[in-house]
């Protein structure tokens, strides 16, 4: 079967507040076959039941300091967070709580916290989420998130982390600028990969 042609977003807009349900829409069919996602929520209506809600966590400093992005088509979605926006662990602990029992409860937070180990402690740019619709991937909505957001930490000369959950999405970021920093992997989970890209 013929590929389609690269596909056009050419830009990325911020997500405003009406947007955001549909921004999360989006998230939960990208992520869909995630790795670290499905062992999280292996079970198909614990995944739908619980992952709009795990995302709603990650995002909403994100989306309240405007910094949620969208192709212009909407097809792709980046949670950033600016240099000084942290995360509220408070919402995300309460999710993982209530929804992931027993030893895998205590892994899914070892994960978590053993991803902020590899941040940078200057001010930086932090990549919390990013997905495309499953049906339009390999058509540059990806590229075009990561550019529009690198771009702005370019300007203000700063870093920026992530962490993959998925190694396939690695060679993305690596074409980026991204490095690997370290595979974390604790008990039953697959690995995971925080990934820096050095101030220019």
């Amino acid at each position: 079967m013929q590929q389609p042609p690269e596909h056009q977003s050419a830009v990325a807009t911020i997500v405003g507040a009406p947007e955001v349900d549909r921004a999360i829409a989006r998230l939960v069919l990208a992520f869909g076959t995630d790795p670290v996602a499905r062992w999280m929520y292996d079970d198909p209506h614990q995944y739908l039941l619980h992952i709009p809600r795990l995302f709603r966590a990650l995002g909403a400093n994100s989306f309240e300091a405007g910094a949620a992005q969208r192709t212009s088509d909407g097809l792709g979605v980046a949670l950033w967070l600016p240099p000084g926006v942290h995360g509220d662990d408070g919402p995300l602990e309460a999710v993982i709580a209530e929804s992931i029992t027993g030893e895998k409860q205590a892994e899914v937070s070892t994960v978590f916290e053993r991803t902020e180990h590899y941040r940078p402690t200057e001010p930086h740019w932090y990549l919390s989420l990013i997905g495309v619709d499953a049906l339009h991937r390999n058509k540059g909505c990806g590229a075009t998130l990561l550019q529009q957001g690198l771009g702005q930490c370019d300007r203000e000369h700063r870093p920026a982390y992530l962490w993959s959950s998925n190694r396939q999405n690695t060679s993305l970021y690596l074409r980026h600028g991204f490095e690997i920093v370290d595979t974390i992997q604790i008990g039953s989970s697959p690995g995971i990969f925080p990934m820096l890209r050095r101030a220019r």
